[in-house]
């Protein structure tokens, strides 16, 4: 407490002692005091899962009902026809050999990596530069596909990837402070219940440990989810 701004220090007060709903955790939220910029929301799960276990881990994307407020930099690694069609669905390059090439090279201005199934051969390469920064295309998390056109359309509009870290945490934005409480809290309603239905049949005990909804700049806020 004492390392945090008197603002931050201000809002810690107002933050109720025990878990509560989503609507009220919203709400608390955006009672707190208003910084220059829009903070990003963001749900924070810790989950009941053992990360160490494959079957257990958590990986893929989905899309909010109102969207994250934002776009997202994307890239297609593709040929033939799909390259015209990745950039008409919005995608900032497209190409093969040569997007290899350039992201090798250390082009890295752009926040999802997209392939088609065939372009993994060339794509492998790069596990080493994308990997550590979580832009490696896989299936699980939707990234390689063959519609190209779709995914690049979707993940531009904001389509999210999560996965879970090794403490068995999930964090995702849901939206900005600047969305109105209805549309956050439908959009944490919404992420919660996708990984309700993604559980792990091996997960045993309390799945959702803790829920918090925060911002960038502010105290996190206790959610009760059963």
């Amino acid at each position: 407490m004492a390392n945090h701004g008197k603002r931050w220090r201000t809002d810690q007060d107002k933050v109720p002692a025990a878990p509560v709903s989503v609507q009220e955790a919203v709400q608390c939220l955006l009672g707190f005091q208003k910084t220059k910029f829009d903070q990003t929301v963001e749900l924070v799960l810790n989950l009941g899962i053992d990360p160490r276990q494959a079957e257990q881990a958590l990986r893929g994307s989905v899309s909010l009902p109102h969207g994250v407020g934002g776009s997202k930099k994307v890239i297609a690694f593709c040929e033939g026809p799909d390259i015209e069609a990745a950039k008409a669905a919005g995608a900032v390059d497209a190409g093969g050999e040569d997007l290899v090439k350039k992201v090798q090279d250390g082009w890295l201005d752009f926040d999802v990596a997209i392939a088609t199934p065939a372009m993994m051969r060339l794509v492998s390469r790069l596990g080493r530069v994308l990997g550590p920064q979580g832009k490696m295309p896989s299936p699980k998390s939707g990234t390689v596909t063959p519609d190209i056109a779709q995914a690049v359309g979707e993940f531009s509009a904001g389509k999210l990837e999560y996965r879970n870290d090794s403490g068995g945490n999930v964090q995702v934005p849901i939206g900005k402070m600047s969305f109105d409480a209805a549309k956050l809290a439908e959009n944490a309603e919404f992420f919660i219940e996708h990984m309700r239905r993604r559980k792990p049949s091996t997960a045993k005990g309390t799945y959702f440990k803790k829920v918090f909804i925060t911002a960038t700049m502010t105290p996190s806020v206790p959610v009760e989810v059963h």
